[in-house]
């Protein structure tokens, strides 16, 4: 039972990171409706390049490691900006009315260029950041066995609740939360109501874009690095969990993201760790298959 219950707690803190980086994503495709491949590349770049200026930082500007640390917490979110303001205003604004196809090849197109910008940037070597508050707090003991979760991922999840929870009321109860339901709704009604539409999104994009980041800089303070290629494979998860709860509320898509790293947890925990990432994606794959017959059988009747 402790074993289960250590699983549980480590599901918490995957399906924290999970849950950020879909309520980021599903406030720049409730609009767009259409598949961003570069939001996983945003989450990688934001987290590899918050390790690469604390290790410039700290080894070249002889910064002590908090300055270091939050020298790098600050370039993450500066490219987060940066990146987002180029997404919306160069990419998606222009694209938004054309095939659906356009923006999945530029947005695979961008995520390329950031996996690889990252990887010349660290002269293809991992860097690692020092093992940070790794204090085990301890849940619950047993005659050889504690469940446990270290500090800083107590202190993940509480910054993720604690910013979904925010946003979630802010997005509530806020205009911009109501424009962006009705552009999400039919952007051509919404604008003939008045609402601007491409501010609305130029904003969702900036927001998504900072989720992305502190997603990865909560991943990099976990794990201590990330690689070149984490951004694919935390997109393509995504991009179907979200695609499974749908695109009408963040809020949901971050909960069905919560659930499904507790689901990985859980495989982890019990089944060969080789296997987890082909079986989940197909039960994601099975659920779309199930969501969409239900769908058409709805339209027939």
């Amino acid at each position: 039972m402790l074993y289960f219950f250590q699983q549980v707690l480590n599901g918490l803190h995957s399906g924290a990171l999970y849950a950020l980086l879909a309520f980021g994503y599903v406030l720049t495709n409730g609009i767009l409706h259409r598949t961003n491949l570069a939001y996983g590349a945003l989450f990688a770049f934001c987290g590899h390049t918050m390790i690469l200026t604390a290790a410039f930082g700290y080894q070249v500007l002889w910064l002590t490691l908090f300055a270091s640390v939050a020298l790098g917490v600050a370039a993450a979110f500066l490219y987060a900006a940066l990146l987002s303001r180029v997404l919306s205003r160069s990419i998606f604004e222009p694209l938004a009315d054309r095939s659906p196809n356009a923006i999945v090849v530029t947005t695979l197109g961008i995520l390329l260029a950031l996996s690889e910008a990252s990887r010349i940037a660290a002269d293809t070597h991992d860097l690692w950041l020092p093992p940070m508050l790794a204090q085990p707090i301890i849940f619950a003991r047993g005659a050889n066995f504690n469940a446990t979760l270290t500090l800083i991922q107590l202190l993940d999840c509480a910054v993720v609740a604690a910013t979904i929870g925010l946003a979630a009321w802010a997005f509530a109860q806020s205009s911009f939360g109501r424009r962006w339901r009705a552009v999400s709704d039919d952007p051509r009604a919404a604008a003939m109501c008045g609402v601007d539409v491409r501010a609305v999104l130029r904003r969702a994009v900036l927001f998504g874009g900072l989720c992305a980041a502190l997603a990865g800089v909560l991943a990099a303070f976990y794990y201590g690095n990330i690689s070149f290629g984490t951004g694919l494979v935390y997109g393509l998860k995504i991009l179907f969990v979200t695609a499974v709860g749908g695109y009408l509320s963040p809020l949901r898509a971050a909960l069905g993201a919560a659930a499904f790293g507790m689901a990985e947890s859980l495989w982890a925990g019990y089944f060969p760790l080789e296997w987890r990432d082909g079986w989940m994606y197909l039960f994601l794959v099975a659920m779309l298959v199930l969501i969409g017959t239900g769908r058409d059988q709805g339209k027939i009747a």
